[in-house]
């Protein structure tokens, strides 16, 4: 697929058992509103994607999914954006800088946990060489991620500035590769192979025909539900089945918005506060060792223009920030939108992932058969 460069160093161990679906082709297609045309973060008008999958041998498969606002110099046209954290156990770099100032000015990096400073150093190494950056002299890299231990070496910390540069040089609009793919390569979901999913909602004219988009990197635990059927306890994999010292549904989850709705990082922060809702509905409970993490942002040129005069203003001294923002009563149907396609995403994670074969341990991918089977047990979904 044209998102995803794939570096095989040597022959990899991906199962593919059974095709891979999307979760609407299972009939699950939670909410009322209705997805843009490709279903992805990338119905967003200017949001791009790429990725980069690194696989060597039975020991390493990570990755880097780079997020793109737009496809200009993101360090001189700034979007606004905000972080909400629904637990801390984690690491997303630059998330404070992006609280106290409200605005976004790299690229979102997504990768495995101990190569985030990696990511990181190449990402600012590539933006300081663009033109127009010779004098900067500060910059915020944003990389969030996962622990992907189970099926990467991830001591070895394989991500390289060589991956960092291929994802974000082969972001680009439209479909969105999913599963075992990018940051997703190596992770876990409800004891199942995890990955990258991503879902949209476009909101009716009468509530501003926005459009919300969410990718996730899901690599966390819980008790699986899907559109409310219980699906984990039908097929036996759950936190706090047996020995629960074992399995508390811990890992992590990154949840990244985007909308094109003109909003503040406030209302953004809102927005973002929503997506949670959606990680609750597939059965997180956001266990003490998930670190549960949304940054969301806008694409809205009504929200970034006074950035752009601002930068051309003569008179520093005068220099005043006008933000253009949805009034509060008209957010409740972006909330809407976001918790429905948080949810989807991470169906769509579990669902498109391969099994993964990797240091001596098999993580299945989640049978859809069998999905297909409960869905229609409690009348839920399937066709």
């Amino acid at each position: 697929m044209r998102k995803i460069l794939l570096l095989v160093l040597m022959a990899p161990a991906v199962l593919q058992a059974q095709p891979r679906v999307r979760a609407r082709a299972l009939g699950v297609a939670p909410g009322i509103f209705q997805p843009g045309a490709n279903n992805a973060i990338t119905d967003v008008a200017g949001v791009r994607v790429g990725q980069t999958t690194i696989v060597a041998g039975d020991s390493v498969h990570t990755g880097v999914t780079a997020i793109l606002p737009h496809g200009g110099n993101l360090f001189q046209d700034r979007v606004p954006a905000a972080v909400h954290v629904g637990n801390a156990y984690g690491k997303l770099l630059g998330s404070t800088q992006v609280r106290e100032l409200g605005e976004l000015e790299t690229p979102i990096l997504l990768t495995c946990t101990l190569c985030v400073w990696r990511a990181a150093d190449a990402m600012v190494a590539e933006l300081l060489a663009a033109p127009g950056m010779e004098r900067v002299g500060s910059i915020n890299p944003v990389v969030g991620e996962t622990n992907d231990g189970a099926l990467n070496a991830i001591r070895s910390r394989p991500v390289t500035a060589d991956a960092v540069r291929a994802a974000l040089a082969t972001a680009a609009e439209g479909p969105v590769a999913e599963g075992s793919v990018g940051a997703g390569a190596g992770t876990v979901a409800f004891e199942w192979k995890g990955g990258i999913g991503t879902s949209s909602r476009r909101l009716p004219r009468t509530l501003g025909g926005w459009t919300v988009g969410v990718l996730v990197q899901s690599n966390f635990g819980g008790v699986l539900q899907v559109l409310g059927a219980p699906v984990g306890r039908e097929l036996g994999r759950y936190a706090f089945k047996g020995d629960v010292e074992h399995e508390r549904g811990d890992g992590s989850v990154m949840i990244v918005v985007a909308t094109d709705a003109p909003l503040s990082s406030r209302n953004l922060e809102r927005l973002a506060a929503r997506a949670i809702m959606g990680l609750g509905r597939t059965g997180s409970s956001a266990s003490n060792g998930s670190g549960d993490y949304v940054i969301a942002f806008s694409t809205s040129p009504a929200a970034r223009r006074s950035r752009a005069l601002m930068r051309v203003s003569a008179d520093s001294t005068r220099r005043v920030l006008a933000v253009e923002d949805l009034p509060n009563d008209d957010m409740s149907g972006l909330f809407q939108g976001v918790v429905e396609a948080t949810e989807e995403a991470i169906y769509n994670s579990l669902f498109m992932a391969s099994s993964v074969t990797a240091r001596g341990r098999t993580v299945e991918a989640i049978p859809l058969d069998r999905v297909r089977e409960i869905l229609r047990k409690y009348n839920v979904g399937a066709r």
